[in-house]
């Protein structure tokens, strides 16, 4: 695979989230410990209002509402390595369902059906501007609207299954927080993911570990897909992820996007 390419021109860094205040949602740049509230279409021109909101009195929410969740397996250069085997010909993806996207700071837990092992995988998550399709690699940046934090919560004895329930195990309620923003102006060729578990370090490798860097990922994915604004594509996920504990906190770290923290509950989750 080609090394990820650096952007030699990058817009301002701008921190875009998703609150809700008073009963009413929203979306604004987040400056320090103030929300910059705007108006319109996030992906398309979005317009300040003047209104100014202290962080503190706002809920936070994801920070867009995805049409398609898409997950990459087996993109780790560590990972084949440590399992000695060579890297796929094409990315190896998945759909986590709309539905299992969670909010910054909410906790996460299994349905009743499922019972065994629930792993963190802390991954950098790309998130798409504009509608996309079959595009070539070097067009992949003009379509990116930025990127964020993801935890792709697995459960992991589904995948370990004859057949593997890859669907299934990525897709229960919750199993998709990301966030806490979406940071735009950043060059994905600089950053590195971090996991800490309860405050413990898990996790901590550079983005150019993958296989199929953020712009191949969103080209080859636009053969197959069309993307539309909004859509997420969590790179995946490298040497680290563990299974956690009910009441564990897991903070996914990304110098440039901020920290995506969420908790498992200490119970599972009642059937409907």
């Amino acid at each position: 695979m080609r090394p990820l390419r650096r952007c030699s021109i990058l817009p301002a860094m701008t921190h875009w989230m998703r609150f809700e205040y008073n009963g009413r949602s929203g979306f604004g740049a987040l400056e320090g410990e103030q929300v910059h509230v705007h108006r319109g279409d996030l992906f398309a021109n979005p317009e300040a209002t003047g209104e100014l909101l202290p962080l503190a009195d706002v809920r936070w929410l994801p920070p867009c509402l995805p049409s398609k969740f898409l997950g990459i397996a087996y993109n780790s250069r560590a990972v084949l390595a440590k399992q000695g085997t060579t890297a796929p010909a094409s990315p190896f993806y998945f759909i986590k369902a709309a539905s299992s996207v969670l909010a910054p700071g909410a906790e996460f837990r299994a349905p009743r059906s499922y019972t065994g092992r629930i792993v963190f995988e802390g991954e950098l998550g790309v998130v798409i501007g504009r509608r996309a399709r079959d595009l070539a690699p070097e067009q992949a940046a003009s379509v990116i609207f930025g990127y964020t934090c993801v935890n792709d919560v697995t459960a992991l004895d589904l995948i370990t299954q004859e057949p593997a329930q890859w669907t299934r195990a990525k897709s229960f309620d919750g199993f998709g927080p990301f966030g806490p923003v979406i940071a735009t102006g950043i060059d994905p060729a600089a950053l590195s993911v971090r996991a800490l578990v309860n405050g413990r370090e898990r996790q901590n490798y550079p983005v150019s570990d993958l296989v199929f860097s953020p712009f191949e990922l969103v080209s080859q994915l636009s053969r197959d897909l069309t993307l539309e604004p909004g859509d997420v594509i969590a790179c995946g996920t490298s040497l680290g992820v563990g299974a956690l504990k009910p009441g564990t906190t897991v903070e996914i770290e990304i110098a440039g996007i901020g920290v995506l923290r969420n908790s498992l509950a200490g119970e599972a989750a009642a059937s409907p």
